[in-house]
C-alpha cells in the first residue's frame, strides 16, 4: 500500500513538474521551435516521462491548454453570483475580456493553441469551455425577458463567434490595454442591442 502510494506521489510530482515546464516554455517560445527533449531536460527530467504521461509535445501542450481554460472558467463563473442575469452577464464579459489581457491565455490559447492543435481541435477544446458558459448566460437572459426568445443556438453561437474574434484583436493588437477597453465597448454596444426595451 506504502509503495503504491508513493507511486502515486511520483507520478503527480512528474506530471506537475512537466505541465510546469511546458507553460512556461510555451509561453516563453513559439511551439515548433520546441522539442520534446527541451521541455524533458527543462522539467529535470527524461523524454520517456514526457511520453509516458502526456504522450509526446502535442499532448503535453493540450494539457496546459485545457488548464488555462479551466483556470478562465473558474473566474468566469465566480462572476455569475445568482442575482440579476444582465450583471452577472456584464462581469463575466469584463472578466474574460480581461483575461485575454494575460499573456498565458494570449500566448498559450489564442496565439500558440490553433497552431499546437490544429484549427478543428482547437475549437472543440475552447468550446467545450466557452460555449456552455455563454449558452448558460443566454438561457438566463431568455428566461429574464432580457433577451428575445429567437433561435437561441444561433445567438449563443454569434456572441460566442464575436468574443473569440476579441480575443484574437486584443491579443495581436500593439496596446492591448487600449483594445481591450475598445472591446468591452463594442462588446457592451452588441449586447445591450439584444435586449427587449421593456427589461
Amino acid at each position: 500500500m506504502a509503495v503504491k502510494g508513493l507511486r502515486a506521489e511520483y507520478a503527480e510530482a512528474t506530471r506537475s513538474a512537466l505541465l510546469e515546464a511546458g507553460r512556461r516554455l510555451f509561453i516563453e517560445r513559439h511551439y515548433t521551435e520546441l522539442s520534446a527533449e527541451e521541455i524533458a531536460r527543462a522539467a529535470r527530467l527524461t523524454r520517456g516521462a514526457l511520453y509516458h504521461h502526456f504522450g509526446g509535445k502535442q499532448g503535453l501542450f493540450e494539457a496546459v491548454f485545457e488548464e488555462i481554460e479551466q483556470e478562465l472558467t473558474v473566474r468566469l463563473t465566480a462572476a455569475l453570483t445568482g442575482g440579476d442575469p444582465w450583471q452577472d452577464g456584464l462581469r463575466a464579459l469584463d472578466a474574460f475580456l480581461d483575461e485575454c489581457t494575460s499573456v498565458p491565455y494570449q500566448r498559450i490559447v489564442l496565439q500558440e493553441g490553433p497552431v499546437a492543435l490544429g484549427w478543428a481541435r482547437w475549437r472543440e477544446l475552447d468550446e467545450r469551455h466557452m460555449l456552455g458558459l455563454v449558452r448558460g448566460l443566454v438561457d438566463e437572459l431568455t428566461k429574464a425577458g432580457v433577451f428575445p426568445p429567437r433561435s437561441p443556438d444561433l445567438l449563443v453561437r454569434a456572441i460566442y463567434g464575436a468574443l473569440t474574434e476579441m480575443a484574437w484583436g486584443i491579443a495581436e493588437s500593439a496596446d492591448t490595454a487600449l483594445a481591450r477597453h475598445d472591446a468591452g465597448l463594442i462588446a457592451l454596444d452588441m449586447i445591450s442591442s439584444l435586449r427587449l426595451k421593456n427589461s
